[in-house]
């Protein structure tokens, strides 16, 4: 495993555009090539926020902070050219899109890679797929159904896997993959993942979510808690054992703590600044 690290945050700060409504205030993270690293909080800390910005989701804006991806600045990227040089996305909620088979969406995606005047051969691609499928243990009539329209909450998700299987990313953010799956679902989509994951050891994975169950399944090289859209603390797996068996409320009310101690120690400021007026 390389030394290189393949995404680097530095007190990434974002709030919703066009709103005065700070979520993430100040995120630091570091993930080398091959590493699963694993995002746990309680609902509205963040979590899915930091993999939006990430992907360069039009509806957050970076107020301050850096991102580095592969070696390269990464938030002046258009959401496209992050896909591109990488970057892969699984919704928590993937998008429904009738009519286009998911044969025909994975190989508009592989043409896109392209440059202009080449073309994706339909006999390599047809056999790709139809390995990717069989890696995945997949039955084949699966490519040509319509994105997602239909789908069960499994099939949805083992479709987004597909997708990673296909396109190879760099880094894959995975946003609570395992929301909304029963534990034969969850034992499908994780064994796509771990299978990917021996097949190209150098994809390092951000796994978002909520529930320790997940990590029963796909082992991560560190765990991190986020409260109040930054992680506050950091370790092992033991770390997701004892937020199954504490829960976040110990987290919440540190958090609150130091928001308090920023206030008290604001408005002090502020009574010695009109005392020297």
């Amino acid at each position: 495993m390389s030394d290189t690290s393949i995404l680097t945050i530095t007190d990434l700060r974002a709030k919703v555009a066009d709103e005065d409504l700070e979520i993430l205030t100040g995120v630091n993270l570091e993930i080398r090539p091959g590493e699963v690293h694993t995002i746990m909080g309680p609902n509205g800390s963040g979590k899915s926020t930091l993999a939006k910005v990430l992907a360069g989701h039009p509806e957050y804006e970076v107020t301050s902070g850096d991102v580095v991806f592969k070696g390269q600045p990464l938030l002046d990227l258009e959401p496209n050219e992050r896909a591109l040089a990488g970057m892969f996305l699984a919704f928590q909620y993937p998008t429904e899109i009738p009519g286009v088979s998911i044969a025909n969406f994975l190989r508009t995606a592989l043409q896109a890679r392209l440059e202009d005047g080449e073309e994706v051969d339909l006999f390599d691609f047809q056999d790709e797929l139809l390995d990717r499928m069989k890696l995945l243990d997949m039955d084949p009539s699966f490519a040509e159904r319509p994105v997602n329209d239909g789908f069960s909450g499994g099939e949805k998700k083992r479709n987004e896997i597909l997708q990673m299987a296909v396109l190879r990313p760099s880094l894959a953010l995975m946003d609570e993959t395992d929301s909304g799956l029963d534990i034969d679902a969850l034992q499908i989509v994780a064994n796509g993942v771990n299978t990917l994951r021996e097949e190209n050891p150098k994809m390092a994975i951000l796994l978002i979510t909520h529930y320790q169950r997940m990590l029963n399944y796909i082992q991560p090289d560190a765990v991190h808690v986020m409260v109040g859209g930054r992680i506050v603390r950091s370790g092992g797996p033991e770390v997701a054992i004892a937020l199954e068996e504490q829960g976040y409320a110990d987290w919440k009310e540190q958090e609150g703590d130091e928001e308090g101690k920023k206030e008290e120690g604001k408005e002090e400021k502020e009574q010695e600044e009109a005392l020297t007026a």
